[in-house]
């Protein structure tokens, strides 16, 4: 039997299963704090390190950069000198001879560079517009500007493609040994004039008289980008000359391009917007210079003609994102692309360096470590189950299992149990207690059989006194509830015979109105002119008035009628309803039965106020309705008839303190929650104090000195046994009260039974 008993032993969770996804669960949410807090570390520690990087890669590049630049002027500087120590020199000599050993005036008018003794290769070529007159000032400036240009350019060349003086009028010097021949074959009408390099030496258009570099240019020949160091030479306060370089662009712009960090390219530009390099919008042959603030990416830059809209208004805001920032803050944030901008400015030109890196590069850098963490994490807590599942199985799961197969038969009632008592650990010793237990259970159960059986024929005994005690005690509560329903059926049939007295009275007024000696006085007129009925009816002024009055008086009694037969009606409702309440509080005190049927709530509303009218009347209470259609509710009829008549009656007297013309009774029906129907009751007289309002329902409790108590307390019972309730309200003394009746639409009884 015991056996039996073991295998029907219901299925339970594994301990250790359910201790194991329990610590699973907590060591994966701390694998996962960790794995979050390491990645915002790491991340973290990325972003500084690349921010740093930022910043040391765009100050190396830049000063790597700048060196040309900051070597051209250097270069300028010692050449002007060396130009104008040269220009003083010479204008205390003649240097006629010097000027026509080495030019020679053409049939174009130009002066240039004797043939038969020139070589581009090696000397400077010169190069003058017709119309200069060439009086001794210019021929020794143009000398001075040829020497020096020979000893200086040579070694310059290393470095700088070109190297050339122009003085003011237009001519100029130059060295050039990969155009050898330029300066010779150039055409007469040629103008340098023309060129930014000679406007930046103007006194005009350089005041400090520093030198300055052009805008970026491209020679179209050679397709090559260059820009033009331009420096001027006053020489007594008085403008003579302006040195050049050009440095060509291309590998400049290569670098910036393609040598970049993992992940960030690099941007080169003046501070007026004129682009110089970008790695996806690289300018093409013959198409100018790409201007970044006046192409912002907008359709209507018909001048963008490089990137994509979306690329040209992402490099203007980068450009207006780096003017705006301080020159101490070499790396800022670019939140609105998620980037990061590392900023320098070359020394010279003054062009900005820029290095453009995604924060998204940072974060994939610190979400692969994390992705590391988690998925050594993940394989940790997997092999820590695995050890943590086969040590709480061997351990702890089999000896439990043992203890709920003991369990299972001492329920059966088996207590010969044998459990591992060998253990030294908390589970042996709990085995040896169970031992323990199963041994005092069996000896308690024998002794508890032994006393049960004494104890069945002490029950018996006091079972029949017990039954002795109980027959009286419901004959005395048949007494007690006979005396109840006896107080409510005479309080209720009370308040429905004065409405009954009050219907007798006016039928009996409507009949004492009635104007039947004026009948009788015509009855007698008539007789009296039998003989000449006719003539009297036509000729006589009393004759004439007799069809009217009897027409009159024929529609007045046809009204009195009509009165005394609606009167006659309520007497006879309410002897009808006297009846029913007589024969519900006898069914009541003779069964429990309840009688259900289908109501129309209005109609039972229009009756109790009905009952109610005489006294209503008589206390010159104003009624309002607000009656909202509701289905039928199934329920007995007479007992809510019962609790509104009772309601309003209360209401009623409430509002004797009020005076005459200001008393109003609200009736209200309407739905409430699904399936329950509220009927309330409103008054505007005495009210409820706060207190009052959990003892009104008390059987016996009455605020009025001729009440008995009975009323509402019957009332809250028969809401209840209808399966509903009874609530009052009140703000106050004084202020009136609401009494609300809630009905469900189908009994909770039928409800059950209709769903069972």
């Amino acid at each position: 039997m015991a056996r039996q008993h073991e295998s029907h032993i219901p299925a339970r969770s594994s301990l250790a299963r359910s201790t194991l996804i329990s610590m699973g669960v907590r060591i994966a949410v701390i694998i996962a704090l960790t794995t979050f807090f390491s990645y915002l570390h790491i991340f973290y520690t990325l972003r500084e390190e690349a921010l740093a990087q930022l910043k040391r890669n765009v100050t190396e590049r830049s000063q790597r950069e700048q060196a040309l630049f900051v070597l051209a002027e250097d270069n300028h500087a010692a050449m002007k000198g060396a130009l104008a120590e040269r220009i003083r020199t010479l204008s205390q000599e003649d240097v006629d001879t010097r000027f026509a050993s080495l030019f020679v005036l053409r049939p174009d008018g130009t002066i240039r560079n004797r043939p038969e003794r020139f070589d581009g290769t090696r000397m400077p070529g010169v190069f003058v517009p017709p119309g200069v007159t060439a009086d001794a000032d210019f021929r020794r400036r143009l000398v001075a500007a040829y020497e020096v240009t020979a000893e200086y350019a040579p070694a310059f060349h290393v470095r700088f493609s070109n190297t050339g003086v122009i003085l003011t009028e237009g001519a100029i010097a130059g060295y050039w040994p990969e155009g050898a021949n330029y300066f010779m074959d150039l055409d007469a009408s040629f103008s340098l004039k023309d060129f930014e390099y000679y406007a930046l030496g103007l006194p005009a258009n350089n005041p400090r008289r520093a030198s300055a570099w052009t805008s970026i240019y491209e020679d179209p020949p050679s397709q090559t980008w260059m820009v033009t160091l331009a420096t001027p030479l006053d020489v007594d306060g008085r403008h003579v000359a302006t040195i050049t370089h050009d440095l060509l662009l291309n590998d400049l712009m290569a670098r910036t391009i393609n040598n970049h960090m993992p992940g960030a390219y690099n941007i080169l530009f003046r501070d007026d917007g004129q682009l110089i390099a970008h790695p996806e919008m690289k300018m093409r042959s013959g198409e100018g210079v790409y201007d970044i603030l006046k192409n912002t990416g907008t359709p209507e830059d018909a001048a963008a003609y490089v990137g994509t809209p979306g690329q040209r208004a992402h490099l203007h805001a980068i450009f207006e994102g780096v003017k705006k920032h301080s020159p101490d803050q070499p790396v800022l944030e670019f939140p609105e692309y998620d980037e990061l901008l590392a900023v320098d400015r070359l020394k010279g030109p003054g062009w900005l360096m820029v290095t453009v890196l995604s924060e998204q590069v940072v974060s994939a850098g610190a979400f692969q470590a994390a992705r590391y963490v988690l998925g050594f994490g993940v394989a940790s807590l997997l092999l820590e189950l695995a050890i943590m599942y086969w040590v709480l199985k061997q351990q702890i799961s089999r000896p439990l299992l043992g203890f709920t197969r003991a369990t299972a038969r001492l329920e059966a009632g088996d207590f010969d149990v044998q459990l591992e008592t060998s253990r030294g650990d908390e589970l042996g010793q709990l085995a040896n207690a169970f031992q323990r237990m199963a041994e005092e259970i069996h000896r308690r159960e024998e002794a508890l059989r032994q006393a049960n059986e004494g104890l069945e024929q002490r029950v018996e005994d006091r079972t029949r006194e017990l039954q002795d005690v109980h027959r009286q005690l419901v004959e005395t509560a048949r007494q007690v509830g006979r005396a109840e329903i006896a107080t409510n059926v005479l309080h209720n049939v009370g308040n429905v015979l004065n409405s009954v007295l009050t219907s007798t009275l006016l039928a009996r007024e409507r009949l004492a109105a009635l104007k039947l000696e004026s009948l009788q006085k015509l009855s007698e007129l008539l007789e009296s002119h039998r003989s000449d009925l006719s003539a009297f009816l036509t000729q006589d002024e009393r004759g004439k008035n007799t069809l009217p009055f009897l027409i009159r008086l024929g529609k007045h009694m046809e009204d009195e009628r009509r009165e005394l037969q609606t009167l006659l009606g309520d007497i006879s409702r309410h002897t009808e309803h006297i009846g029913s309440i007589v024969k519900l509080q006898q069914r009541y005190a003779r069964t429990p039965q309840q009688m259900f049927e289908p109501v129309q709530l209005g109609e039972l509303v229009e009756d109790a106020l009905r009952i109610n009218q005489a006294a209503l009347g008589r206390h010159s209470v104003q009624v309002e309705r607000h009656l909202a259609d509701v289905p039928p509710v199934e329920t007995e009829k007479h007992k809510v008839l019962m609790i509104l008549v009772n309601l309003i009656s209360n209401a009623k007297y409430a509002m004797d303190p009020v005076p005459p013309g200001q008393r109003l009774l609200t009736v209200s029906l309407a739905s409430s929650t699904p399936g329950r129907i509220l009927i309330e009751v409103r008054d505007n007289g005495v009210g409820i104090a706060p207190e009052m309002l959990t003892r009104i329902f008390q059987y016996g409790f009455t605020t009025r000195s001729e009440g008995h108590g009975f009323g509402l307390h019957s009332s809250a019972l028969a809401a209840q046994e209808l399966g509903g309730s009874l609530r009052a309200n009140s703000p106050g003394p004084g202020q009136g009260a609401t009494f609300t009746l809630e009905l469900p639409l189908v009994p909770e009884q039928r409800s059950e039974r209709a769903s069972a």
